[in-house]
Parts: C-alpha cells; sequence; structure tokens
C-alpha cells in the first residue's frame, strides 16, 4: 500500500513513526555532521536539513545553497543514514539529485504556486527519487492535491505528504493552525499516499512538539518529520522550534502508537449514538436555515441590509463563551459559526433574488 516505506525499510521489530529529522538549516559542516551523528544514535534513519531557505523578507539567513550538498554526503558516508532536503526550484533539484540527495520536500510556498510546481515536476521527470509535498500555506486541499497531482504526472512514484499547518490570521497557540480535517480528508480521497506530521511548523514552539506528534499517530500519521539540531538555541534559523536530539529520542520513546485491532463490539455501539446524534445535528441545521430563509424575506420586505454585522459579532462572543463553557474548544466553536453563517447568509440572499424574479414575472 505504501510506496515511500519500503524504500526506507524499518529496522526489525519497529513500528510507526517513520522518522525524519535534523536542523532547519544546514549552517556548518560541523553543525550538520554533529547533529546527524547524535540523531543516529538515537535511532533517526533520514537526516533532513534546509540548503536553500525561503525567508518571508531579505536579509536573513536564506541557506548555504548547494555547498551544503558535500556535508550531506559526508552525513551518508559516516552514519549511513539516507539524507533529505528542501527544492523549491528546478536549479535545486538538478543539484540535490547531481549530488546523491535521498529524498527531497517541496515547502508551503512552493506548493501553493502551481506554475512553479509544475517546472518542478517537470525537472523531476524521470527521475527515480522520492518526494514529500508539504501542503499549501493556505488551507486549500484542492490546491494540495494538485501539487501532488503534478508530480506524479511527472512518474515520480515514490510519493508522500507532511502537514505543516495552515496560515492563519486568527491568534493562535499554534505557528501554523493544524486543521486536522484537511489531511485527514486527504488521506480517505488518497490513502495510497503516506503522510508525515511536521509538529515543528505546526507548533513553532518546542513544547508543542511532543502533543503534537501525539496527536499525529493518533489519528494515524505514517511519520514524522521533525526540526533537531545539535545546539538549537545557536540555532540560526527557527530556534525556537528545534529540539536536541537527546529530547527528540525521549518523546520517540514516549510515543503511543494506537492498535488498528480492538474490540468492535462497543466501538460499533458508540458509533451507533454518533449517527443518531448526527442524524439531530442535520435536523436542526435544516430547520435553522428555514428560519434564516423567513430572516431574509422579512429583511427585504423591511429595506434591511442582510449582513448584520454587530449582531454577528455578538453571536461569535456568545456561543464561544458557552462553548468554553460546555467544555469545547472556541476556535471550534468559531470556526463553526462562521461556516454556519455564511450558508445563513448565502440562504437569505437566495430568498431575496427568488421574491425578486418572482416580483418581476407579475
Amino acid at each position: 500500500m505504501n510506496e515511500l516505506l519500503p524504500i526506507f525499510p524499518p529496522q526489525a521489530g519497529s513500528r510507526r513513526p517513520l522518522v525524519i529529522a535534523g536542523p532547519c538549516s544546514a549552517e556548518t559542516e560541523e553543525q550538520t555532521v554533529a547533529s546527524a551523528r547524535a540523531l543516529a544514535a538515537c535511532g533517526v534513519r533520514i537526516f533532513r536539513a534546509g540548503l536553500w531557505k525561503p525567508r518571508t523578507k531579505p536579509g536573513g539567513f536564506e541557506g548555504v545553497g548547494a555547498e551544503g550538498i558535500g556535508w550531506l554526503q559526508r552525513v551518508k558516508r559516516e552514519t549511513g543514514m539516507y539524507v533529505a532536503t528542501e527544492v523549491a526550484t528546478p536549479h535545486h533539484a538538478e543539484r540535490a539529485l547531481a549530488g546523491g540527495i535521498d529524498l527531497l520536500w517541496i515547502g508551503a510556498r512552493t506548493t501553493a504556486n502551481p506554475f512553479a510546481m509544475q517546472e518542478l515536476a517537470d525537472a523531476l521527470r524521470g527521475c527515480d527519487v522520492p518526494v514529500l509535498v508539504k501542503n499549501p500555506v493556505s488551507p486549500d486541499l484542492e490546491l494540495w492535491i494538485g501539487a501532488v497531482e503534478r508530480i506524479r504526472n511527472a512518474g515520480i512514484r515514490r510519493l508522500g505528504v507532511i502537514h505543516r499547518g495552515f496560515t492563519s490570521l486568527d491568534t493562535s497557540r499554534y505557528r501554523n493552525q493544524p486543521v486536522w480535517a484537511i489531511p485527514i480528508e486527504l488521506h480517505r480521497r488518497h490513502p495510497e499516499l503516506p503522510i508525515f506530521c511536521d509538529p515543528s511548523h505546526i507548533g513553532g514552539r518546542r513544547e508543542l512538539i511532543a502533543p503534537l506528534s501525539q496527536q499525529a499517530m493518533d489519528l494515524g500519521f505514517d511519520g514524522l518529520i521533525v526540526e533537531a539540531h545539535c545546539s538549537p538555541d545557536e540555532a540560526w534559523s527557527d530556534r525556537e522550534q528545534q529540539i536536541d536530539p537527546r529530547t527528540l529520542g525521549r518523546i520517540l520513546g514516549e510515543l503511543v502508537i494506537r492498535e488498528t485491532a480492538v474490540p468492535t463490539e462497543n466501538l460499533n455501539e458508540l458509533r451507533e449514538r454518533i449517527d443518531k446524534l448526527d442524524d439531530r445535528l442535520l435536523e436542526v441545521l435544516a430547520e435553522r436555515m428555514r428560519v434564516a430563509c423567513e430572516i431574509g424575506r422579512y429583511k427585504k420586505e423591511h429595506g434591511m441590509p442582510v449582513l448584520q454585522t454587530r449582531r454577528y459579532e455578538e453571536l461569535l462572543t456568545r456561543r464561544t463563551a458557552q462553548a468554553a463553557e460546555l467544555g469545547m474548544d472556541r476556535e471550534f466553536m468559531r470556526s463553526i459559526l462562521r461556516i454556519i453563517h455564511e450558508e445563513s447568509i448565502r440562504q437569505q440572499m437566495q430568498t431575496i433574488d427568488e421574491k425578486r424574479d418572482g416580483g418581476a414575472d407579475r
């Protein structure tokens, strides 16, 4: 089923996750090799390091470039690890392949650009190399799938994806919102794709790496790609989200991997309860939309605008507070209310348009 994992077969007796780890950036040859040796001692078999680093603004450390390929070759010779790096342009891909890099990943900014993805796909055409595609910066499932399809259409068969979270304007504990529903839906549509979690970029803080890694395992992810540095506090980029190899070893040792074979009798009873609750939810939502249509007609008859911003803000504040009192996450309830509100507005606009069209016929 999984075309990527046999390329990097696990050690005898080991289970999920397949771990890819290493520093955000290859900074110096000494730092790169030291990090790799420490990670190899922890059992990590695939070493990652960024050579070309896309930065939001100029002036920051943008990687050592092709010079670092020799450092990764040394890592392979001295540790026996596989090596991986990010590529964002055809030039990056060509240099990495010529240098014997074992695995390539494509970053979120590149995934978001279909032109860039097609150029990379063309550069990789005919190559036999594993490629992992990160999700785009925005929560756009179709854009993510489209990027994967471009690489697949180039003949790449050892293909997987990385969930690294999504950029959001909302204040959150995360650097990038997990929005787990999106990788879950991707996996539903494409179960053949191995899926990795990048807890470093989702969390943005090293203390979040352990709980995010556990969440990924609970959701059945195949692996983790984690930023680990021999001296994380001295890292040249993203130091807040990097951990040292010893900490990574502890996190991996404490992960709980759920068994897939479980008794089904009690589970089926719980699923039946969920089904009944879902039926009730659908009935309540349908009734709510019918009321929304009545509100639309009332607003039309009385010359009122459809969008009532103050009312909406009051509703968000009140309902999210109620959700918190009931033990639910505020952000979850806020996202649900936004979707319901958008559909209510659409229903009201449709009701008004139908009324207008009906009047014109008379």
